[in-house]
């Protein structure tokens, strides 16, 4: 299975995972054959990728860090929660905030069953659908990270519900400015800003299901180490501990995200983006911890090592993040083997990936892996 950017799909490819809108519904399921159609229709609806199903390459699972009911459900959750909203001294509907604590739990109890999971699987929705989904990644996202650095469940409640309400203040930016294909001037900029106090009297006006502590998240998870985050530019450790992780998911989510306005970082960019803000941008003891959890080649992505073999990424062990389990599918000669030969990047040292090889550029790559050799 590998992922496919929408303009590269074509008929007769077939869909290797569900994909779902921010309501729930099913916008075409696993396995179905894809046609002009259907390709046409999930253009109009701002899909940027599919995961598509690949013969020519070897077959493995692709696992997500919790279920796929529950992320469903949880972006469902979010929507029905930003798009009820109307002013900072809005009310929020009783019924979903004890959903959202329901949700968190959830989560975390996965998420604590599951600890040798790495982030593998890069989220897929729709431009529109950004927000929601978006919320909900940086909650998991956090939420892994916390884990790894001890939190106790009480901990865990409070960065869960900060990290899936941080952008609440969104719901007062208007549209025109949220989604702008380009980038902001300074008068919309100094706009988009005032969602962090936004969201953070709407989550205070709300105390009796969200904790200060909580509501403090949305305010400052755009503050950075070295003062110069927003609203109040605070330095290093006077941001809290919650916030930066926030900011560090909330970093990570939005690089990896097809855009309206530009195309998504591949992992391994982000990666290295975030792996150089330490003790800049964010404490650097909190930037090991998220990264620690977050494989830089995600399952499926074709890769080109040190030896001259193309492999493709089928895991990542945790806590190995920058080498992945591999089948190597070309010799260093450019010759494909019949049978992929498994190999551990992480139990040894001599062998590990160059770069990341697009799959509209493998025979390409292939046949000048021929040349070189001979």
């Amino acid at each position: 299975m590998r992922r496919v950017p929408i303009d590269s799909l074509l008929p007769g490819m077939k869909v290797g995972h569900n994909i779902y809108n921010s309501r729930g519904e099913t916008l075409i399921s696993h396995n179905v054959v894809l046609n002009k159609r259907y390709i046409d229709s999930l253009k109009r609806l701002g899909i940027p990728a599919l995961y598509i199903i690949d013969d020519s390459l070897p077959d493995f699972y692709i696992e997500d860090v919790i279920t796929e009911k529950s992320r469903v459900e949880a972006i469902k959750l979010v929507r029905n929660i930003l798009q009820g909203q109307g002013t900072a001294k809005s009310r929020l509907d009783n019924a979903l905030m004890n959903g959202s604590r329901e949700t968190i739990s959830d989560i975390i109890e996965q998420l604590l069953d599951n600890p040798s999971l790495m982030v593998n699987m890069i989220d897929i929705r729709s431009i529109d659908d950004y927000l929601f989904g978006h919320s909900v990644n940086v909650c998991v996202l956090s939420l892994i990270t916390g884990i790894s650095l001890g939190y106790d469940r009480s901990s865990l409640m409070n960065l869960g519900m900060g990290s899936l309400m941080h952008d609440m203040g969104k719901t007062l930016i208007p549209n025109y400015i949220l989604n702008k294909p380009g980038p902001l001037n300074e008068d919309e900029f100094s706009v988009i800003k005032k969602h962090s106090e936004y969201g953070y009297s709407i989550l205070t006006n709300n105390d009796s299901y969200i904790k200060k502590l909580s509501a403090l998240i949305a305010l400052q998870h755009h503050e950075r180490y070295n003062g110069e985050g927003y609203p109040k530019g605070l330095l290093g450790a006077n941001i809290h501990e919650f916030s930066q992780i926030v900011g560090i998911a909330d970093v990570f989510d939005a690089m990896t995200a097809d855009r309206v306005y530009r195309k998504a970082h591949p992992p391994y960019e982000a990666f290295e983006m975030l792996a150089g803000s330490g003790n800049f941008y964010f404490d650097y003891r909190l930037v090991l911890a998220f990264l620690s959890n977050i494989a830089a080649y995600p399952s499926g992505t074709i890769v080109w090592l040190s030896s001259k073999e193309i492999a493709i990424v089928v895991e990542t062990p945790k806590g190995f993040p920058l080498y992945p389990k591999v089948k190597i599918i070309y010799d260093a000669a450019g010759n494909k083997l019949p049978d992929p030969v498994d190999m551990d990047l992480s139990a040894q040292n001599e062998i590990t990936v160059l770069k990341v090889i697009e799959y509209d550029k493998l025979e390409e790559m292939v046949a000048k892996q021929g040349k070189l050799i001979s």
